[in-house]
Formats: C-alpha cells, sequence, structure tokens
C-alpha cells in the first residue's frame, strides 16, 4: 500500500494555523476528530498518546520534518493525516530546523510491526529533497496525494 492510501484530500491540511510543537499535534488531532477519521472519544486518549511518545524524543526528524505517532487499542485500522506549514513550526526537531511537513498516524495496536513499517516508508520518503520541494510548493490537497502516490514509497499492508 503506497503512503497515499493512508491520506484523503480531507485529511491535508494545506496552511495549519500552529507554530508550535504541542499545538500543532492538537491541530492534526482535531481535524481527524473535525471529518470523522477519529471518533470524538478517542480525542483525549490519541493526545494523551502522542504526548507520551513525543516526550520521550521529538519526532522532528529533521530536514522540515515531523512523524508524530501513537498506538491505539481501539482501532482497526492506520488513522493518518499531513500537515503543512510555510511558515515553519518549532517543533523541537533534532535539527533544530522548523517543521513545514508533519505526517502524523495513529496505529491499531494489535499492528505493531505495521507502525515500523509505516514510519520507516515516511521517514524514507521524506529524505528526499526534492519530493519536500514539491510538497512545499504544491497548491492544492490533489496535488499532495499525486505527489506522495507518484513516490515508490510503498508501506506493507497489514499481514503483509
Amino acid at each position: 500500500m503506497k503512503l497515499a492510501k493512508l491520506l484523503s484530500a480531507d485529511r491535508i491540511l494545506l496552511d495549519m494555523k500552529a507554530v508550535g510543537h504541542w499545538p500543532a499535534i492538537t491541530e492534526l488531532v482535531e481535524h481527524l476528530v473535525e471529518v470523522g477519521a477519529l471518533a470524538a472519544g478517542l480525542k483525549e486518549e490519541t493526545l494523551a498518546s502522542l504526548k507520551a511518545r513525543e516526550e520521550q524524543v521529538s519526532t522532528g526528524i529533521g530536514c522540515g520534518v515531523a512523524i508524530p505517532h501513537a498506538f491505539s487499542d481501539a482501532l482497526e485500522d492506520v488513522v493518518a493525516i499531513f500537515g503543512r506549514s510555510r511558515a515553519g513550526i518549532d517543533f523541537e526537531a533534532l535539527d533544530n530546523a522548523p517543521v513545514h511537513s508533519i505526517i502524523l498516524f495513529i496505529v491499531p495496536r494489535k499492528d505493531y510491526h505495521l507502525h515500523l513499517r509505516t514510519l520507516a516508508a515516511i521517514a524514507k520518503m521524506f529524505t528526499n529533497c526534492e519530493i519536500r520541494r514539491q510538497l512545499g510548493e504544491a497548491e492544492t490537497r490533489d496535488e499532495i496525494l499525486a505527489i506522495l502516490d507518484s513516490k515508490p514509497s510503498r508501506v506493507a499492508a497489514p499481514g503483509a
């Protein structure tokens, strides 16, 4: 499965409003709830899981990219969202650079290995500076999806 298959146009924020690490994560999770991709009753649990993960070490991996992620006992399928900030977000990234692209995902706890493969595929894709440039210049959600779909960023399906 390609990374783009985890997303849809309503799970892409082209212009995030947050300027800080935790407000950015909150903005993305609240958007997932707004579009019905995450049940409202799971919002606080999801934020708590993401916060616990971020307290270990920032998921700002460098080069303007962050990949916040967590597990959930309540989900059956991976839930993901892409957010972009043209101004940049202080994400306490490993290289201290502002973050412009965030892929947040929540994985069912039962699919632990899918979590690792998803994380690796996203990190690999975003090491490509051309992809980061294209995502930064894209004008529409559909363009973002096309960029993510055109690249060999395969994420193994559960059980694969």
